[in-house]
């Protein structure tokens, strides 16, 4: 596969052929025959990383850089599950962490879960916070 462009967008019309589940199930085996058959599962209704990470491709293609990396920040967090994400989102929120939780956070982003572009976000988010000031003190 070389590089994709907005001419390849939107990939469910234009690269079918490109995109699996997460289970690798091909797109054109979703269907509702097969939903009804139980070939597929839920599972298979969810985006994978690496759809995610062609959005990235096209967004950087087009110049537009923050949305390619959202996409690929996005794509980190799909093995992720949706109760750890939603406890790192409230730590993320001001004065609910210190320095210190958000770097142990950066840590098992970057170690448990290979999501670098992530750890990355949340060491930039410690070092904010400090300046700012809404940082939970230790011992609060």
């Amino acid at each position: 596969m070389g590089t994709l462009t907005k001419e390849d967008y939107p990939l469910g019309q234009k690269r079918t052929d490109l995109i699996h589940t997460p289970s690798q199930k091909r797109f054109d085996q979703l269907t509702l025959e097969a939903a009804l058959k139980g070939e597929i599962s839920s599972n298979d209704m969810r985006i994978s990383p690496n759809t995610l990470s062609m959005h990235a491709e096209i967004a950087d293609s087009l110049q537009r850089d923050q949305l390619a990396q959202n996409f690929r920040r996005a794509a980190e967090l799909i093995n992720i599950s949706d109760k750890r994400i939603l406890e790192i989102y409230n730590a993320l929120r001001p004065n609910r962490s210190t320095k210190k939780e958000l770097h142990q956070i950066a840590d098992e982003l970057e170690n448990q879960y290979q999501a670098g572009e992530n750890a990355k976000l949340v060491l930039e988010a410690a070092e904010v916070y400090e300046r700012r000031g809404i940082l939970r003190q230790e011992g609060e």
